[in-house]
């Protein structure tokens, strides 16, 4: 059983239940933010061991968030996955530089993809 826990910063609501739901059964531990200040209080709160971010989020951006959580020293090593509706190689390249460890399309995964990627970066 992966007791490994993430947290999920989206505000579509279909989507995050989509990703707790699979992420659930597939035995992770998961929390969820709908917007970039709550989940910075989640992150700092909860430390969880893997973050799945989106970009575009009311209250503080994903961006914003993501140097927060890279630029201290108590989250810095948490692993972000960033999903998003911003597919161009120039947000690709911010993210990852911003230091995720992956960008993903929201075009272009599923779900099921999330959870492969995720289930590698927890075994790292």
């Amino acid at each position: 059983m992966n007791s490994k826990k993430i947290l999920i910063v989206e505000d579509e609501t279909s989507l995050l239940y989509a990703l707790q739901s699979q992420l659930s059964v597939e035995g992770f531990k998961t929390i969820t933010a709908a917007d970039g200040e709550s989940a910075l209080s989640l992150v700092l709160k909860e430390k969880p061991d893997i973050i799945v971010l989106d970009i575009i989020l009311p209250k503080m951006d994903g961006w914003a968030l993501l140097k927060k959580i890279k630029s201290s020293k108590t989250t810095k090593g948490i692993p972000v996955i960033i999903i998003s509706n911003i597919s161009d190689d120039d947000s690709r390249l911010k993210g990852l530089e911003l230091g995720a460890k992956d960008y993903l399309a929201k075009v272009d995964y599923s779900v099921a993809d999330l959870v492969k990627k995720i289930k590698t970066i927890s075994e790292l």
